[in-house]
C-alpha cells in the first residue's frame, strides 16, 4: 500500500539519522519495502480496471437490449471469442510483465461469460430466473480465478454473490425462500481467496456475511441471530487483540480483524436495540444493550484504537448512533427535549476529552501490534 510504504520510508530515514541502524541496514530495508511493495493499486492500474468495467457494462448492455438483427450463432460466437480472447490475451500480458492489462482483460471476459448466460438462456428460452444466473455467474468467474489466481476475478466472484443473495432475499419483489446457500457460497469464496491470495475478497466476505446475518435476523427470530453475533465478535475481537499474530497468521487481513469484529459486534448490538426499542418503557433489556454498546466501543478503542485509525472511526461512529438511538427511544420517557440537549452537550464534551487524551496515547510510541 503506498501510504504504508511511504511512512516505512519516512521511518527508515528518521532511524538512519538518529543512529538507531547503519547505513547498509537502511539500504537493505529500502530494497526490502521496493522488492515488496504493491503496484498493482497504480494510478495506470485503476484506469485500467476502470475501462475494463466501463467496456464490462457495455458488453452485458449490448446484450440486454437484444441484438435481433443478428444471427444466433454470430451472437454466441461474438460472446465466446470475448471470453476466449480476455483470458488468454490476459494470461498472455501477464506474463508479459503488463498485470494490470492483464488483469482488466480478465474481468472483461469474466463480464462477457455472465452476458453469454443471459444471450443463450434468452435465445433458447431456457428454464430459471435471474438468480440462478447469477450464481451460475459466480460459480464460472471463481472457477476462473481459480485457475489463474486471479484477485480481481475473486473479487468480482463475490460482488456477484452479494448481487445474488440480495435478489434472491428481496430484490423487485419478496421471494418466500431464505437464501440459505449463502453461507456455503461464502465459506468456499473465502477459501478460494487464500489461493488466490486476495485480501480484498476477504474483507468483502466478511462484510457479505454480516449483510447476510442481518437480513437472516430479518426473517427468523432477531435476538436468536443477534446474540450469537455479538458474542462471537466480541471473541473474535479479543483473540485478535490478545494473539493478534497467530490469529493474523491465520486469516491473513493485515491485521484488520478487530475492525471487522467491532463492525460484527455493533451491528449485532444495534439488532437488539431495534429489537427491544418498543419494551424500553416496561423493561431494561434496551438499556443494557445500550450500556454494553458504549462499554464495548470504549474497550475497542483503548484495547485496539492505538494500532488502528479505521478502528477508531468505526467505534467514534457507533457512539454517534448510539447517542441517536438512545435519544429517539428513550426520549419521552425520561428526558424533555431541553433536557436532551443539555445531557448530550454534557456527553459530547465529555467525549471530545476522552477523544482528545485517547489521541494523544495513540500518538505515543508503542510495541508492536496490528496494522492500522
Amino acid at each position: 500500500m503506498a501510504g504504508y510504504a511511504t511512512r516505512v520510508r519516512a521511518d527508515i530515514a528518521r532511524w538512519r539519522e538518529a543512529g538507531l541502524i547503519d547505513a547498509p541496514t537502511a539500504d537493505a530495508l529500502a530494497r526490502d519495502l521496493a522488492a515488496n511493495e504493491r503496484t498493482s493499486l497504480s494510478f495506470g492500474s485503476i484506469l485500467a480496471m476502470m475501462a475494463a468495467l466501463l467496456f464490462g457494462a457495455a458488453i452485458l448492455i449490448f446484450v440486454a437490449a437484444n441484438w435481433e438483427v443478428i444471427p444466433r450463432l454470430v451472437r454466441a460466437a461474438a460472446l465466446f471469442a470475448v471470453i476466449v480472447g480476455g483470458y488468454v490475451g490476459g494470461a498472455v500480458l501477464k506474463t508479459r510483465d503488463h498485470a494490470a492489462i492483464g488483469e482488466a482483460l480478465w474481468i472483461v471476459a469474466a463480464a462477457a461469460f455472465g452476458g453469454s448466460i443471459a444471450l443463450i438462456g434468452q435465445m433458447y428460452h431456457l428454464s430459471g430466473d435471474e438468480t440462478s444466473a447469477l450464481l451460475t455467474w459466480c460459480a464460472g468467474t471463481a472457477l476462473a480465478a481459480v485457475a489463474l489466481r486471479s484477485n480481481p476475478l475473486t473479487v468480482a466472484s463475490v460482488g456477484i454473490a452479494d448481487a445474488w443473495l440480495f435478489l434472491k432475499w428481496g430484490g423487485f419483489f419478496r421471494r418466500a425462500e431464505f437464501p440459505y446457500l449463502f453461507a456455503a457460497v461464502a465459506l468456499v469464496l473465502f477459501a478460494v481467496s487464500f489461493w488466490t491470495r486476495s485480501q480484498a475478497a476477504r474483507h468483502l466476505i466478511i462484510l457479505s456475511i454480516l449483510f447476510y446475518l442481518m437480513l437472516l435476523a430479518m426473517d427468523h427470530n432477531t435476538l436468536q441471530v443477534a446474540i450469537p453475533l455479538v458474542l462471537v465478535s466480541a471473541l473474535l475481537f479479543a483473540a485478535a487483540i490478545f494473539a493478534a499474530e497467530p490469529v493474523d497468521r491465520i486469516a491473513q487481513l493485515g491485521g484488520r480483524l478487530p475492525l471487522h469484529a467491532l463492525i460484527g459486534f455493533l451491528a449485532g448490538l444495534a439488532m437488539v436495540q431495534f429489537e427491544l426499542a418498543d419494551e424500553a418503557i416496561y423493561n431494561s433489556g434496551f438499556a443494557i444493550a445500550s450500556a454494553v454498546a458504549l462499554a464495548g466501543i470504549v474497550t475497542a478503542i483503548m484495547l485496539g484504537g492505538r494500532e488502528s485509525r479505521g478502528l477508531r472511526w468505526v467505534a467514534y461512529a457507533g457512539f454517534a448512533f448510539e447517542l441517536a438511538i438512545i435519544y429517539v427511544v428513550m426520549l419521552q420517557s425520561m428526558l424533555d427535549t431541553a433536557g436532551f440537549f443539555l445531557s448530550a452537550a454534557v456527553l459530547l464534551g465529555i467525549l471530545a476529552l476522552v477523544i482528545i487524551r485517547v489521541e494523544k496515547r495513540m500518538k505515543t510510541p508503542a510495541g508492536g501490534g496490528a496494522a492500522a
